[in-house]
């Protein structure tokens, strides 16, 4: 699907606030609420926007501790390492990967133990070869 300026305007302006009113991002793609209405649902139903999620305060995800998990999955065992991460309640994303290692899990826990053991875990999935982690010090910055 091509999506014209209004429309990256409108996907820009959700980014930013998924629970902006429909007449204020109407205000700010400069069109009518219908307008933005009907553009939101298309948007919706073509699959485009999936879905609309939590972003929490700063300081909540700044307290907490993160890391990148690379994973190596054996053969044909992605589809139950994915189940496995999805279970886990502490990957908060799992990205597929080119390169040595096949994902990579964005991990986020209160404190180093319990990341420490939900690394653990991840290691311990069926399907998973191998793990290497990074624990992220800081963000430079988000969007």
């Amino acid at each position: 699907m091509e999506l014209d300026e209004v429309d990256q305007a409108l996907l820009a302006a959700l980014r930013e606030n998924a629970r902006a009113s429909t007449a204020d991002l109407a205000r700010r793609v400069g069109r009518s609420r219908t307008t933005v209405q009907g553009r939101l649902e298309r948007l919706e139903r073509t699959g485009v926007i999936r879905g609309y999620s939590l972003r929490l305060a700063d300081a909540l995800e700044d307290g907490a501790v993160r890391a990148h998990v690379l994973i190596k999955v054996a053969p044909r065992e992605s589809r139950a390492v994915e189940a496995a991460a999805r279970a886990l309640p502490q990957v908060r994303e799992l990205h597929s990967v080119s390169g040595e290692y096949d994902m990579i899990a964005i991990a986020s826990a209160a404190n180093v133990s319990e990341l420490d053991a939900a690394i653990d875990r991840i290691g311990l999935m069926p399907g998973v070869e191998r793990t290497n982690s990074a624990i992220i010090l800081s963000t430079r910055f988000r969007r």
